[in-house]
């Protein structure tokens, strides 16, 4: 026998025979009759149990008791519905069961109901229902994971991953697997995580930085890879993560760092497009339970210099220098400002003061104050950080001499452009941070599978 998807199961395929396998989301008995809702990932159909032909009573007694997310498999026939079926997504046909088969057993015991795991805060708090807070669907994550409001996340953040290849790929870059283990601080800095290697100690990567600008050296111009990324920050806010998986770009140019501005620009963009025209079941059964404005963005992307954005902080109230870093609160603030005036939520922030950038950012070759330097921002928050690497190892040397850093722990990096290297950009974007601010979401641990923060180690 051939097991039909729910989502399949439309006016379409009304009086036919069909198998289907899938979890018991509900069941109400009512006389000679049962009524389950069978759930299929985001998707769910009414089955009718009724006495009858081929149903005798025992087997209506039989479906009302099945544990709530127990695996069935069912054989019945697809009947066009007298009326729309609410809480339903199959709304215009339901099922008639002819067998019903316990593929696995759920205990009788949930940790939490699936119903008021996707029930609106708003909608709860209104008449009393339950809702489930963020510890314990993180507790037990199997089961919040099953949710039609999860597993819409976690499909769209799958095709943020898929376009952002398709792009790049068809872009002329090459896919690039780097280490994650590694002998020195992929930044110089103390944010990371040390692990027993053998006699010695080795470090988890803050990022692929290194390995990404080994390969422009090595002639590949343009690279990407997707992968794993390691912060030990103790950052207990709603977007920092100790894991996160990172989208990493680098590139060399010709003439100008814009060059690989407009490319990860671009790039960005065609993801979000690609998100409107493929995953609008997605957004859309996202929203029912945390509502918010649809994602807007501008083609080309709107780039403003940094000090564009500290006038137009200083103009709404805001007193900061102009070589002080963008606070949490002023980087919401200069979305909110952007999207009155521009109307987009995605936005580059470009020409940083070479005071708050990393010791392998380029200085300004007008301005030795500024640097090529740029962030790009969804909603108000920061996306992605990169800059035009210096490619130069006496320069290099003399930057990081002047951040104060040893130059014995970061000899293996500026040995790389010894051999000479191109002029290149680049730049790393956190995955679960743009599935987030996409979808509105108001914390990464909703966008982060088994999500790794100071404070969780587990599931």
């Amino acid at each position: 026998r051939v097991l039909v998807r729910v989502k399949d199961l439309t006016l379409e395929k009304a009086d036919e025979e069909v198998w289907v396998r899938g979890r018991i989301h509900t069941s109400r008995a009512k006389g000679k009759q049962c009524f389950l809702v069978l759930r299929q990932q985001q998707f769910n159909i009414q089955a009718l149990v009724a006495v009858g032909q081929h149903a005798s009573k025992q087997m209506v007694k039989f479906a009302a008791n099945i544990t709530k997310e127990s695996i069935v498999d069912i054989e019945g026939v697809v009947r066009k519905a007298y009326q729309k079926i609410g809480g339903c997504t199959q709304q215009d046909v339901e099922l008639h069961v002819q067998r019903i088969y316990v593929i696995s057993s759920a205990e009788p015991r949930l940790p939490l109901q699936l119903d008021d795991a996707v029930r609106p805060e708003v909608e709860g708090e209104e008449d009393g229902r339950a809702t489930v807070n963020q510890d314990t669907r993180l507790d037990n994550r199997i089961i919040d994971l099953r949710t039609s409001t999860s597993q819409a996340v976690f499909c769209l953040q799958s095709g943020i991953c898929q376009l952002f290849r398709e792009t790049l790929i068809r872009k002329g870059f090459v896919e690039i697997q780097t280490p994650k283990i590694i002998s020195a601080a992929s930044e110089g800095g103390a944010n990371v995580f040390t692990v027993s290697y053998f006699k010695t100690s080795a470090y988890l990567a803050q990022s692929p930085q290194l390995y990404k600008q080994m390969c422009i050296c090595a002639d590949f111009e343009k690279v990407f890879c997707i992968g794993p990324v390691f912060r030990a920050e103790d950052s207990n806010t709603h977007r920092h993560l100790t894991e996160f998986v990172g989208l990493d770009i680098e590139m060399a140019f010709n003439y100008h760092y814009h060059e690989v501005v407009d490319e990860i620009a671009d790039t960005l963009v065609q993801i979000f497009k690609g998100l409107q025209e493929r995953f609008q079941t997605e957004i859309q059964t996202v929203s029912k339970q945390f509502p918010c404005e649809p994602f807007k963005f501008l083609e080309p992307t709107l780039r403003l210099e940094y000090c564009e954005g500290v006038a137009m902080l200083r103009e709404a109230g805001v007193e900061m220098g102009d070589e002080e870093d963008l606070s949490t609160p002023n980087e919401k603030l200069l979305g909110r400002l952007v999207k009155e005036k521009y109307d987009t939520d995605f936005y580059i922030l470009d020409k940083y003061p070479l005071a708050v950038r990393p010791f392998y950012t380029m200085p300004d070759p007008a301005n030795p104050k500024i640097s090529n330097s740029y962030d790009m921002f969804m909603r108000g928050e920061e996306i992605l950080s990169g800059a035009q690497r210096i490619h130069d190892p006496q320069l290099l040397t003399e930057r990081a001499k002047h951040h104060g850093i040893d130059l014995e722990k970061i000899k293996a990096y500026i040995d790389s452009f010894r051999f000479g290297a191109p002029p290149h950009a680049g730049g790393g974007i956190g995955l679960e941070r743009v599935t987030m601010l996409y979808l509105g979401l108001h914390n990464v641990r909703q966008t982060s599978m088994f999500p790794r923060d100071p404070k969780r180690l587990t599931p």
